[in-house]
């Protein structure tokens, strides 16, 4: 039986790293999620690498723990990457295009030309084009072609939603990875690739707003008519409530990280099990014994989710798009969601219907797939742009094993 292929998606988030390792079968042609970890890193800070070292380690430790788990040790040379942060800076553009040949028909190289003369637009010298999503094309003065080849016109034009990000931040990821000794590929906008694995088509056509809540940062992406229409990170996520309980319990932000994960709710009226329960739990100095009811945790949480999903209202309402999301609703995700009662409270402060979302016509591990921190490293290894017109303006380098995992994803989506 041949020895299926591994594909390694990085997700470079903010103060973690998660890696996902997926086996890609030749009988299936499907990738297959058998392991994933996540490893706290100093050497991150909101998505940015603040210590080439420290980031290289733990890039290291999260993909030796995700191998070990999927029984494929030192399986990983070439590492698909999500970048995400307060660097990432995105915006709408169009491009347009005469037709001059006697012969109107729109070709592949037309299309293909249209994007690309989007890319044409001043950016700062210290920020490259990480992607180009075409959001729709447009045929003498017409609109909402997703597809134009074969049509006829003399007019092409597109509306594209480009990404860009800091060259000396995506030079630092780099250069930790290539410090872990892995091949490296070209960056992908981490919040695009869990777009594509949490978000349904329908949702998309329907219009929706994904949120994506980090540890440090809070994504959002609208889609609308099938396309994403605005993206946007918030420099806030669920460490701040960790922070918050670290101060008001006296204790170290891992201690008062636990309390949250195992105990906490997004407010009172939405806990579950008993909410008088006594919490025990150590001091700053990890010895001295400390008691909290939990109903108390609630009143440090839920002011804090209440700050962070009013910032998401109103930057939904400052990008113009706030009529679009109400057919689809929100899809929830990330490491953050997992806060008990996250969803209905977040479906009261958008009066907007929310899910939890979680990966969509992946297989794998269960408790890989039903669990939203891997969301964007599942997206990773599946996303859907890669090879198309998402390249950056960087040479990049492949090596090895890495330039035939490009092949292969480049071949299945």
């Amino acid at each position: 039986m041949p020895k299926p292929d591994v594909i390694t998606g990085l997700d470079i988030g903010s103060g973690q790293v998660v890696a996902v390792v997926a086996k890609l079968d030749p009988d299936t042609e499907t990738p297959e999620a058998v392991g994933a970890a996540r490893q706290a890193c100093p050497g991150l800070k909101g998505g940015v690498v603040i210590n080439i070292d420290e980031t290289a380690r733990s890039i290291t430790r999260a993909v030796e723990a995700a191998e070990e788990m999927a029984g494929l040790t030192g399986a990983t040379r070439g590492v698909l990457i999500g970048v995400r942060g307060g660097h990432i800076q995105t915006f709408n553009h169009h491009g347009a295009m005469n037709i001059a040949r006697t012969d109107k028909e729109i070709t592949l190289a037309d299309r293909d030309q249209v994007v690309e003369s989007t890319k044409a637009v001043p950016i700062s010298p210290d920020r490259e084009i990480v992607h180009v999503i075409p959001q729709d094309f447009i045929l003498d003065r017409q609109s909402g072609v997703p597809n134009p080849v074969g049509m006829e016109a003399t007019l092409l034009e597109t509306d594209v939603h480009i990404v860009t990000a800091s060259q000396s931040h995506l030079n630092n990821v780099w250069k930790a990875i290539a410090r872990a000794g892995f091949d490296v590929e070209e960056p992908i906008y981490g919040l695009l690739a869990v777009g594509d694995a949490v978000v349904t088509a329908e949702e998309k056509g329907l219009g929706c707003l994904l949120i994506d809540v980090g540890g440090q940062t809070t994504g959002l992406a609208v889609y609308a008519e099938g396309s994403v229409r605005f993206t946007k990170e918030l420099p806030i996520g669920s460490d701040a409530i960790s922070h918050d309980l670290s101060h008001a319990l006296r204790t170290s932000l891992l201690q008062a990280q636990k309390v949250k994960e195992k105990h906490g709710a997004a407010s009172r009226p939405l806990a579950e099990g008993n909410i008088d329960e006594d919490i025990e739990y150590t001091s700053v100095d990890g010895r001295t014994p400390r008691h909290i009811k939990r109903s108390t945790l609630f009143d440090y949480i839920a002011p804090r989710v209440e700050e962070i999903f009013t910032l998401v209202s109103e930057e939904l309402q400052r990008s113009n798009y706030a009529d679009h999301v109400a057919g689809g609703g929100v899809v929830l995700t990330g490491g953050g969601a997992q806060l008990q009662g996250l969803s209905a409270a977040v479906e009261q402060i958008l009066d907007l219907p929310v899910r939890l979302g979680l990966p969509q016509n992946l297989t794998g591990a269960p408790e890989i797939l039903a669990n939203p921190g891997y969301a964007t490293a599942l997206g990773v290894v599946t996303y859907r742009h890669l090879g198309d017109w998402s390249r950056s303006r960087r040479a990049v380098r492949r090596v090895g094993l890495g330039q035939k995992l490009r092949g292969l994803v480049e071949d299945l989506f």
